[in-house]
């Protein structure tokens, strides 16, 4: 598989944050998307081509519980994806895998938690989702929206209500990096008494990868 980057951090995101995990990143992604906060791991030819045994080497030591498989878009490598998990699983991991939902989620073994990022309007690839995978969630998965202003926290609201997400999986609403502040998207979940979590990039607010 191709690898940008295997490094350690806290988890900045999901129903997860603020647990330190391990972190694969792949390198390539099909997307571009206008918040995107790790453009260089979007070229196909970035990092080094890895295999499963050299990735399970190189995690960082002593291991973590929880490992997340990110990107890029890990499903442009669906098979050396899973075979990953399926080695990291029988290790005792629990694995994440984050997605941009513009790729089949059923691809993911199942025992992995997806995290789907719905990709709104203002993310200028709004165009790409795959809608299936909205019906694809179970309960172990997470929906995330990155929102770039007040039109795409309208949409997204829509979508969640017309797809009976938060009867499926958590729901996290964030703002994107240069858009908007995480308070103006807490205020307007207050304001709705919406039931949605509030996604807060934690790495980013300790400098962390």
């Amino acid at each position: 598989m191709r690898v940008y980057e295997i490094f350690q951090s806290i988890q900045g995101e999901t129903t997860r944050a603020g647990a330190p995990m391990d972190f694969v990143r792949l390198a390539g992604c099909d997307l571009a998307c206008t918040y995107c906060d790790t453009p260089a791991a979007r070229n196909p030819n970035a990092g080094r081509k890895m295999a499963v045994e050299e990735v399970l080497g190189a995690l960082p030591r002593p291991p973590l519980p929880e490992v997340v498989i990110t990107g890029g878009e890990p499903l442009l490598q669906p098979d050396d994806v899973n075979a990953l998990v399926v080695e990291l699983i029988q290790r005792g991991r629990e694995v994440m895998v984050e997605t941009s939902g513009a790729h089949p989620i059923d691809l993911v073994d199942a025992r992995a938690r997806r995290i789907v990022d719905v990709k709104t309007p203002g993310s200028g690839m709004a165009d790409r989702m795959d809608w299936r995978n909205l019906e694809r969630l179970s309960e172990r998965d997470e929906a995330k929206f990155v929102l770039t202003g007040r039109p795409d926290y309208d949409w997204a609201k829509e979508v969640v209500e017309s797809h009976g997400l938060l009867a499926k999986c958590p729901v996290l609403f964030g703002a994107a990096e240069g858009f908007i502040t995480a308070r103006t998207v807490a205020e307007w979940i207050l304001a709705e008494a919406l039931p949605v979590r509030l996604n807060v990039q934690i790495h980013r607010m300790l400098g962390l990868p």
